[in-house]
C-alpha cells in the first residue's frame, strides 16, 4: 500500500478530527483571500474614481482638499473660481475640453453638482469608460436633473418624479427652493464612484436656484422671482467651484499646471488628480493593511490549530505505528507518512478555501455593486493567490515535520511494544 493511501486510509479513520481541522484551513484561507479580493478592488475602485482627466482646477488649497470636493464631494472649497478667469484659462491652446463643476446645493443629504452637457461626453472614470443612463437622458432644460444610481435607488426616484432641492448641504436644510422644482430626466447606471451620489444640474439651473438670493440669504417674498420668470432670465453663472481639463497632449499637463499656479488675477491650483489619488490613498489605506495582516494571522491560527491536533493525536496512534512496524514499516516510513498527512490537510483545506472565496464572490457580487458600488472582478487566481497556496501548503508540510519526527522516535523507541 502507498504512502498516500496509507495516509488518505488514516484520515477516513478519524474522518471527524480531519474534516474540522480542513474547515479551519479553509476558512482562515478563505478570510484571507476575500480580504485581499476587496483591498484590491477597493484600491483599483478608489484609484479609478476619475480617469482621463489630465487636470482639476480650484481655488487655492491643498491637493488634497481640491481633490475631496471636486471628487469625492466632500467638504467645500476656499473660493470660487470667476467665470471670466474660467474662460480665460479654458481658451489655452493646450486645452482640448473641461467640465465645469458647481457646488453648495443638496437633496436629502447628497450633494447637488451644477455642470455643463461636457461632463456627459469627457468624463471618464474606471477603465476609461463614459457614464451611461440605465434609463432616461441627461438634463436639457433648466429644471432637469440626472441622478446617480444611489441617489434614485435609495430615494425610489423614477423618470419624471419631482424635487426640490435644498440650500447648503446639511441633510434637514431649514433654507428649501421649494419654488424652483426640479424634474427627473436622467438616472445613471451604477459607477462605483461618487457620480452614484449626485444630483446633476445644468449651471443654467444652479444660477436660477440663487439668482433672487442675496449674500446667501433667501429673498423675502416681495423681491422673489419665479420659476418661470427665472427661466428667462439670463443665466450664465457669474462664478464655479471648479473644472476638470482635458489636455491634447499630456505633454502640456505641467506647462498648464504651472500656468493655472502663477495666475495673477486670482490665487488658483491646479493638480494632477492621480497623483492627489495616490497622496490620499496613503492616507486611508493604512487600515486595509492591518485588516490583511490580521487575516494573515487567522491562517497561522489555523496551522497551528493542525499542529496542535496532529501532536494530540500522537499518543493515541502509537499502536497503529507500531503494527505498521510489525509489517515492515520502517520509521522513515512513519515520518513520511505523518508528513503526507499534513500535505493532504494544506492541499485539501486551501482548495476549499479559494472554492469557498469564490463561492461567495459570486453570491455577493451583485449586492456589493448594488449598495456599496465596489465591483468585485471575478478573475482567474493571480499570482499573489498562486504564491498564497503555495505558502500555505508548505506552511503545513514544514509543521508537518514536528509530529512527524515525534512519530519517528517514537516508532524507534517502541519497537513492537507500547509503552501505555
Amino acid at each position: 500500500m502507498s504512502v498516500m493511501k496509507l495516509a488518505y486510509q488514516s484520515l477516513k479513520n478519524r474522518r471527524t478530527t480531519a474534516l474540522l481541522t480542513i474547515f479551519s484551513i479553509a476558512i482562515s484561507v478563505a478570510l484571507l483571500l476575500g480580504v485581499e479580493k476587496v483591498r484590491v478592488e477597493a484600491k483599483n475602485s478608489f484609484t479609478s474614481t476619475v480617469s482621463g482627466t489630465d487636470l482639476i482646477v480650484g481655488a487655492r488649497s491643498s491637493s488634497l482638499n481640491l481633490l475631496l470636493y471636486s471628487v469625492f464631494h466632500i467638504g467645500n472649497a476656499t473660493n470660487n473660481i470667476t467665470w471670466e478667469t474660467y474662460q480665460d484659462l479654458s481658451s489655452d491652446p493646450a486645452v482640448a475640453w473641461t467640465i465645469p463643476i458647481s457646488l453648495g446645493d443638496s437633496h436629502k443629504g447628497y450633494r447637488v453638482v451644477g455642470t455643463s452637457q461636457d461632463m456627459f461626453k469627457h468624463f471618464l472614470y474606471g477603465d476609461k469608460e463614459h457614464l451611461s443612463f440605465v434609463d432616461g437622458k441627461p438634463f436639457n432644460d433648466v429644471y432637469d436633473a440626472v441622478l446617480g444610481s444611489e441617489v434614485a435607488q435609495t430615494l425610489g426616484y423614477h423618470i419624471g418624479a419631482q424635487i426640490a432641492l435644498s440650500h447648503g448641504i446639511e441633510k434637514k436644510s431649514l433654507q428649501s427652493h421649494d419654488d424652483k422644482p426640479f424634474h427627473v430626466t436622467g438616472i445613471l447606471a451604477p459607477t462605483g464612484t461618487p457620480m452614484d451620489r449626485v444630483i446633476m444640474i445644468s449651471l443654467g439651473g444652479m444660477e436660477a436656484l440663487h439668482i433672487d438670493w442675496v449674500n446667501g440669504a433667501p429673498p423675502v417674498a416681495a423681491f422673489a422671482i419665479s420659476a418661470e420668470r427665472a427661466r428667462a432670465m439670463h443665466l450664465q453663472p457669474s462664478s464655479i467651484t471648479a473644472y476638470y481639463v482635458g489636455l491634447k497632449s499630456r505633454i502640456a499637463a505641467f506647462r498648464y499646471q504651472r500656468s493655472v499656479n502663477e495666475y495673477r488675477q486670482e490665487a488658483l491650483s491646479a493638480i494632477l488628480p492621480g497623483v492627489a489619488l495616490g497622496e490620499l490613498w496613503k492616507l486611508v489605506g493604512s487600515a486595509e493593511k492591518a485588516l490583511l495582516v490580521v487575516s494573515g494571522m487567522v491562517v497561522v491560527a489555523g496551522l497551528l490549530g493542525m499542529l496542535t491536533t496532529i501532536l494530540t493525536s500522537l499518543n493515541e496512534r502509537r499502536r497503529e505505528m507500531a503494527i505498521l512496524r510489525s509489517v515492515g514499516a520502517r520509521p522513515w516510513h512513519i515520518f513520511v507518512l505523518m508528513i503526507t498527512e499534513s500535505l493532504i490537510y494544506g492541499v485539501v483545506g486551501t482548495a476549499l478555501g479559494f472554492a469557498f472565496t469564490y463561492g461567495l464572490l459570486f453570491a455577493v457580487q451583485p449586492v456589493v455593486q448594488s449598495y456599496l458600488g465596489l465591483h468585485l472582478a471575478i478573475t482567474l487566481p493571480g499570482q499573489f493567490e498562486s504564491l498564497l497556496a503555495g505558502l500555505i501548503v508548505v506552511g503545513a508540510t514544514v509543521l508537518g515535520a514536528i509530529p512527524a519526527w515525534r512519530a519517528y522516535r517514537n516508532s524507534l523507541a517502541d519497537g513492537l511494544t507500547v509503552r501505555i
